[in-house]
């Protein structure tokens, strides 16, 4: 089972929060400040150039990145050591639902486990939210194709079936 982890920067209301929903569900830990990210961690980036595939499943941890755009573009990240981007998928949150790769964090989370292979605790993780069931539904298949890809490369050739 992959270590969660989450940065966030209270940027987003906290009554709509979906990594505080994971952490209060024990699913994941919240960090406050970048230096507190494990450094093998694999960080879910979505400006990476690199897409997350199941080749990607032994890292040692998963940490989402629940923040303001703007932190993204400081380039606090960019020298990460393991830095992916999820591949084309459509958001079922309220906010965005619909909207490609408008993912919330909580569907990120899900989608990244669902790739690297464990697919119940995506669910589990899912379940957490009234609409969670949706994003599976929504995202069927890409998700398993994506989970049956042997590298990003071949994320990338699956994803432009979606695109």
């Amino acid at each position: 089972m992959i270590p969660l982890y989450a940065y966030r920067d209270n940027s987003c209301d906290p009554r709509k929060c979906t990594v505080k929903k994971m952490e209060r569900a024990g699913f994941l830990k919240i960090v406050r400040n970048l230096s507190q990210i494990p450094r093998n961690t694999l960080l879910l980036d979505p400006t990476a150039e690199q897409a997350l595939s199941p080749a990607d499943r032994y890292v040692k941890s998963l940490t989402v990145l629940d923040c303001s755009w703007e932190v993204l573009d400081t380039g606090a990240i960019s020298s990460w050591r393991i830095r992916r981007a999820l591949p084309f998928l459509m958001a079922a949150n309220p906010v965005n639902f619909g909207k490609p790769c408008k993912l919330s964090s909580i569907e990120a989370v899900a989608a990244a486990l669902y790739i690297l292979g464990e697919k119940e605790r995506a669910g589990d993780v899912l379940s957490k939210v009234h609409w969670g069931i949706r994003f599976l539904e929504v995202n069927r298949e890409p998700l398993e194709l994506y989970a049956t890809a042997k590298d990003s490369t071949e994320i990338i050739q699956f994803q432009a079936l979606f695109l």
